[in-house]
C-alpha cells in the first residue's frame, strides 16, 4: 500500500474530495490521509458533490498536520501554494508532488456557479488520481 497524503490551506474542500477519491479509486492500491495548515471543517458542498457521484465523505474531519504521520508517507500531494510553501520539511525518500487546484470556497457568484467550480474542482483531482495510479501500476 502507497501512504498518501493531500494537503491544502483548511483540509476543508480540495484535500478532503482527493482523501476520498483516493480511498475509493485506489482500494487496495492507496492509504489516503489529508490535512489543512489551518484546519477549519469539511464544507457541505464538498461533501454534496461527492454524494453525486455515490462517494460519502460526510464522515471525515478537518484535520492539521501531523509531522509525525507526514514522516511516515509515501507520497505528500498539495494541492494549493500555501500548502507547498508551509508543508514542514520531510525526509528525501518521500515523493512530493503539487498539483496547484483552485479553491471552489474562494468563488464569489450564485450559488449555481459555486456548485459548479465544487464539481470542476472534483473533476479534475479524479482525473489527476486516475493518472496518478496508472502510472505507478
Amino acid at each position: 500500500m502507497i501512504k498518501i497524503i493531500f494537503l491544502c490551506t483548511g483540509n476543508s474542500c480540495r484535500s478532503q474530495m482527493a482523501e476520498g477519491l483516493a480511498r475509493e479509486l485506489g482500494k487496495g492500491i492507496i492509504e489516503p490521509y489529508s490535512a489543512g495548515i489551518l484546519p477549519a471543517y469539511v464544507h457541505p458542498l464538498a461533501i454534496k458533490v461527492m454524494q453525486e457521484i455515490g462517494i460519502d465523505i460526510s464522515q471525515q474531519k478537518s484535520k492539521g498536520i501531523d509531522v509525525d504521520l507526514l514522516n511516515t508517507m509515501d507520497v505528500i500531494i498539495t494541492l494549493c501554494g500555501n500548502a507547498r510553501e508551509s508543508c514542514p520539511v520531510t525526509p528525501a525518500h518521500i515523493k512530493k508532488i503539487h498539483w496547484p487546484i483552485e479553491d471552489p470556497s474562494s468563488i464569489s457568484a450564485n450559488q449555481e456557479e459555486i456548485i459548479n467550480a465544487f464539481r470542476k474542482t472534483r473533476d479534475e483531482i479524479k482525473n489527476r488520481i486516475s493518472h496518478f495510479l496508472e502510472n505507478i501500476s
